[in-house]
């Protein structure tokens, strides 16, 4: 539950808790006699028994198939099918040995799927905290613009920490649920940067909804990284007259 720093109309700012919204969803999986099922994770192979392993060692794909024929050089009949717990995530190298310093890349693409640049990955810092607080930009969007022009990544929830940041929140989602719009919300001194909510976290666009019902108030904070935009009009092929042959 992170921390988020923001300010109203007024200029004011406060430091409030934020939570994402998740909708609980009660699945109970059973058998065919209606016995209690759980998934688990099993062992499928081991790298030293993979195609890339069994090649290195065997030389050709026709030989490989021999060996396959011959015996089952790709099942390590210990360790296949065996249950998985605790484990946690390796890279490995072309070599197929582990690896305990990675560099990851940045790959920029264009609008046709062609890679435009290629960089170290920087990741990148939070800049919601009170030392830059979220500021009122004073953009107000349309719900219906913003749904049919964003792709929604993710939600979260903004909560009241004691009686003045209760009325701070609620100030704020009354206004909004007046104007019936969304706040589009920004960090930096301009609040036109994306917002970064944990270091190394995916950068967003956000923007804020607000709801009321009596005393209560509901404040969301809508999370994008993705913008829909139409491709550029192409032109039509000119139409060619066909003659009817009777």
């Amino acid at each position: 539950m992170p921390d988020i720093s923001l300010t109203n109309n007024q200029g004011r700012d406060a430091n409030v808790l934020a939570e994402s919204v998740r909708i609980p969803v009660k699945v109970r999986w059973v058998d065919d006699e209606n016995r209690q099922a759980a998934s688990c994770r099993l062992l499928k192979g081991t790298i030293d028994r993979d195609l890339d392993a069994l090649l290195e060692k065997a030389g050709s794909l026709e030989k490989v198939g021999e060996a396959i024929i011959d015996g089952d050089p790709e099942i390590d009949l210990e360790a296949a099918g065996s249950f998985l717990r605790d484990t946690s995530r390796v890279y490995f190298n072309t070599d197929r040995k582990t690896v305990f310093s990675i560099t990851q890349l940045e790959i920029v693409r264009n609008p046709d799927g062609s890679e435009k640049a290629r960089r170290p990955k920087k990741p990148p810092t939070p800049n919601v905290g009170a030392e830059q607080p979220l500021l009122w930009s004073g953009k107000f969007l349309p719900k219906s613009g913003v749904y049919n022009k964003f792709v929604m990544a993710g939600k979260m929830q903004l909560f009241h920490i004691n009686g003045l940041t209760y009325d701070f929140l609620f100030g704020i989602a009354k206004e909004l649920e007046a104007k019936n719009s969304l706040l589009l919300m920004g960090a930096g001194p301009k609040a036109n940067q994306r917002i970064v909510l944990r270091r190394g976290s995916v950068p967003y666009s956000g923007f804020l909804e607000g709801r009321t019902k009596g005393d209560e108030y509901c404040l969301l904070l809508h999370l994008s990284n993705m913008e829909l935009k139409a491709p550029d009009e192409k032109e039509l092929p000119a139409t060619t007259a066909v003659a009817e042959v009777k």
